[in-house]
């Protein structure tokens, strides 16, 4: 059945898909252009630009706004798949149902490709238009400090340090809420962030909110580790055993976590009912992340 959710996840995903096809475009053609293009438009589930997108229109911002900090969360995000995947992290070979980037090109310009979208992020930042300067920083300082030493970079340092060792509850918390929460809460707070100082004053709710389904989602993600289907989820099941990674699955079990998804889920829907604008989106999203098989 054709969802509410559905159909808006595929008009948001259908335009950062046409935002990022132009930005690929736009720089001049070559091997690295077409390793950068062939990680960027090969699909997924474009999380992070619908909480750009549904954040920054809850509270009345224009697509046109949001198109520039919903390409760039996209293009961080790319990045770091293909540095994750790289034989030094977790040597992956597939990703979204295709071979990985250092498969299918090589080693050296997948991590290339990772650098200049790196950069490439922070570009569209600084060229977006119908923002003002003032803007701009706020966007460009929130993403960098998210996708840096503060945030996503050190979770997965984190991550990597936790292999083969026996980690708490709490340092678990602490990798998932920098390796995977830092990014969506920065998704959430970029769209915050265009829509101006009638959103700013929610960013508390909004912050809680993010937090909840960040976690929520890197659960989900252990789940389907766990049990989900690889032809479904478009990359190798049970990696995270074969590396002896720390889960919620292995500290908590299955059952467990399953219940734990479903407590975030409530917490996170409770903070959106604090916010006097319409959030349906956002609440089909959180519903989406705790039940979804990909």
């Amino acid at each position: 059945m054709i969802t509410a959710f559905h159909k808006l996840h595929d008009q948001y995903t259908h335009r950062i898909n046409k935002v990022l096809e132009q930005a690929i475009q736009d720089i001049p053609s070559s091997v690295l252009t077409a390793a950068m293009s062939y990680s960027l438009l090969a699909g997924g589930k474009r999380i992070r630009p619908f909480l750009v997108y549904a954040t920054g229109q809850m509270f009345d911002s224009q697509l046109d706004w949001l198109d520039a900090p919903a390409a760039a969360i996209e293009m961080i995000h790319t990045y770091s798949l293909i540095h994750d995947d790289l034989p030094a992290m977790d040597d992956d070979q597939l990703r979204r149902g295709m071979p990985t980037c250092h498969i299918k090109f090589d080693e050296a310009t997948a991590i290339l490709a990772g650098d200049a979208l790196q950069t490439f992020a922070f570009t569209k930042l600084a060229q977006a238009p119908y923002l003002d300067a003032n803007c701009k920083i706020a966007l460009i300082n929130e993403l960098s400090n998210a996708s840096g030493v503060n945030g996503m970079c050190l979770g997965q340092s984190l991550d990597l340090q936790s292999e083969h060792k026996e980690i708490s509850l709490s340092d678990l918390q602490t990798i998932h809420s920098h390796k995977t929460g830092a990014l969506i809460k920065s998704a959430v707070r970029l769209g915050m962030f265009v829509a101006g100082e009638h959103a700013l004053q929610y960013q508390v709710s909004l912050d809680n909110f993010a937090d909840h389904i960040g976690l929520a989602f890197q659960i989900q993600d252990d789940i389907l580790d766990e049990i989900g289907d690889q032809n479904t989820m478009g990359k190798q099941q049970g990696t995270d055993r074969q590396l002896e990674k720390n889960t919620y699955i292995t500290l908590y079990g299955l059952d467990n976590s399953i219940k734990i998804t479903q407590k975030l889920h409530t917490q996170a829907l409770e903070e959106l009912n604090k916010i006097p604008y319409n959030s349906e989106p956002l609440h089909q999203l959180a519903n989406f992340i705790i039940s979804r098989h990909f």
